[in-house]
């Protein structure tokens, strides 16, 4: 039997280990700046848990912004859970990390693009660095930009 090392695998966990790092960091000492994060999740996702009202107007995906206002962050090894306000109306979300399906912070160009969230046992395809501008549909903030400009982590190289 050959061994070998399943970069793709370790790449994903690290990706998501990030996220979490950066979420833990926010619900210990808030957001600094301009930084805020656009989610788009699966939410089809066994373990997501949205509002039925939500997942009837998003029944495969949505793309929540945590900027202005956003409470009750709890950051866990598995997924984080946040209340969010939809339209003057409070939400309490589940995203699983594995549901996770872009992570952007447009404040400082940064975005992760997951490629497949198809296995939740964390065989997936490896987490990709966003190439391209994506539209992201806002949907707790009606006065927040409409388009987010992911761009790939190799600007950052030097």
């Amino acid at each position: 039997m050959t061994r070998s090392i399943d970069y793709g695998k370790l790449m994903h966990r690290a990706m998501r280990g990030l996220i979490q790092e950066v979420l833990t960091d926010i619900r210990d000492n808030g957001l600094p700046g301009a930084h805020h994060f656009f989610i788009t999740f699966d939410t089809t996702h066994t373990d997501a848990q949205v509002a039925d009202w939500l997942r009837d107007r998003y029944p495969e995906e949505m793309t929540v912004v945590m900027q202005h206002w956003f409470d009750a962050l709890d950051v866990t090894d598995d997924g984080f859970a946040v209340t969010l306000n939809f339209g003057d109306t409070p939400e309490h979300l589940y995203i699983p990390y594995d549901a996770i399906q872009t992570f952007v912070d447009p404040s400082v160009e940064f975005g992760l693009r997951f490629e497949s969230q198809e296995d939740d046992s964390d065989e997936a395809a490896p987490a990709a660095p966003v190439e391209d501008d994506t539209d992201i549909e806002m949907a707790d903030s009606e006065d927040a930009p409409r388009d987010a400009d992911v761009v790939s982590l190799d600007s950052f190289r030097k």
